[in-house]
């Protein structure tokens, strides 16, 4: 009887699947990373890195797991403003790699701002939209949470880091959603991307998504001069895709062009993208076997340990592997959105929310670069791909979700 009154006990305060699904998921990515460093001796120690950063991310878990869940309230405000302070800092004074100004040097190491100001992003519009005489479905507001969302984009974007910059246009829009914002007020606030994104297509796309629009805005039967701003506004955004796609580093130009026409440039910008659907397929129903894989072994895609390790998963542990990194993710989900659906507390909803998506845009634009449904913009897959402050981060944020869960009696 004591035995079992133990584990209820520690099953109430403490949510076991989640963290045995993310252990499980941190396990596989540690062998990937050894898998696809083992003959590369420049990036011979990353393993032991991750490893390191792994046991840091334990300890901050616990700490952010034992804090006063009411603590994430009180210091929305601080980490946002903290967050834009270092976003700022960076392109002054931060480390040049890959052609991006986003990451500070401390000898060895080195940490992503932006990876952080996710947090401090997510607390920040959660604390505003939770407010009491904020209501979503008004211009104002719209435009503030955008605000709020949006500052930090355009940071990063000056960096430039396109891949970053999607994930915080993800999470606004799904906090937004949470929220409850009215049908015509998320169609005002994703028409433009989609105009924006038809028009890197053509001409006739563009001309045909922005006459959907005028069908849209007729249906929802506006004001003549909102419906006119409206359209304004769209027309602008696929004007403004052109200045934005000219102002990008060659390397991304080449990316997105390769997304329209992935064969237009097979030996460049398209490489990464073949020999990884190459890795995945030869990978079978089981898999070729740790430390069998061709492509990882040999080396065929660059940097195989960070972005695109799930090509190592594919190709050594087959179709069973993916499957199972799949759904571990998928149980992660599915607990947040349960802890994020019973509690009465709108702020800590938003934030669950919040902290979801961004798993989720992380897991399916990784999983789609390697699968060539999606261009490479360059992002790692949570807990699994090598990187000391994606780690930190994702488990600051799995930290807030484990102590939502043991305090969830207060807040439903």
């Amino acid at each position: 009887m004591l035995g079992l009154r133990i584990d209820y006990k520690l099953e109430d305060k403490f949510d076991l699947g989640l963290f045995l699904s993310f252990l499980v998921l941190f396990l596989i990515g540690l062998a990937a990373i050894y898998s696809s460093t083992l003959h590369n001796h420049g990036a011979g120690g990353n393993f032991d890195k991750q490893i390191f950063w792994g046991l840091t991310g334990f300890v901050v878990f616990f700490i952010v797991y034992y804090l006063p869940t009411s603590a994430f309230k009180s210091i929305a405000v601080p980490s946002y403003l903290i967050s834009i302070f270092f976003l700022i800092i960076v392109l002054v004074v931060g480390r040049r790699i890959y052609g991006q100004r986003s990451w500070f040097g401390i000898g060895s190491l080195g940490f992503q701002p932006s990876e952080f100001a996710k947090i401090g992003t997510i607390l920040g519009v959660a604390y505003f939209m939770s407010r009491k005489n904020v209501n979503i479905d008004t211009f104002k507001d719209i435009a503030i949470a955008l605000g709020i969302g949006l500052f930090p984009v355009g940071l990063i974007f000056l960096e430039p880091d396109m891949g970053t910059s999607f994930v915080f246009f993800g999470l606004i829009f799904t906090m937004l959603f949470w929220k409850g914002i009215s049908l015509f007020g998320l169609f005002i606030v994703l028409s433009p991307g989609i105009v924006a994104l038809s028009s890197l297509f053509g001409p006739l796309y563009f001309v045909f998504t922005l006459f959907l629009v005028v069908l849209a805005l007729i249906f929802f039967k506006k004001d003549i001069f909102f419906s006119g701003a409206i359209l304004a506004l769209n027309i602008g955004a696929g004007f403004f895709t052109d200045y934005v796609y000219r102002a990008l580093s060659p390397h991304q130009q080449k990316r997105i062009l390769t997304f329209i026409n992935p064969g237009s440039d097979p030996l460049g910008s398209g490489y990464n993208a073949i020999q990884a659907k190459v890795a995945i397929g030869s990978g079978g129903i089981f898999g070729k076997g740790f430390l069998n894989g061709n492509q990882t072994q040999l080396q065929y895609i660059p940097e195989q340990w960070t972005d695109f390790i799930y090509c190592v998963i594919g190709e050594e542990f087959g179709f069973i592997g993916s499957f199972i990194v799949l759904m571990l993710f998928l149980y992660i989900f599915l607990r947040i959105i349960k802890i994020a659906s019973f509690t009465k507390d709108e702020f800590i909803s938003l934030t669950l929310i919040g902290i979801l998506s961004v798993y989720f845009i992380h897991l399916f634009v990784n999983i789609g670069m390697v699968i060539g449904i999606i261009p490479v913009i360059g992002i790692p897959l949570p807990f699994v791909s090598y990187g000391g402050s994606s780690l930190l981060v994702n488990m600051f944020m799995l930290g807030i979700v484990a102590n939502i869960y043991r305090t969830r009696k207060n807040y439903t």
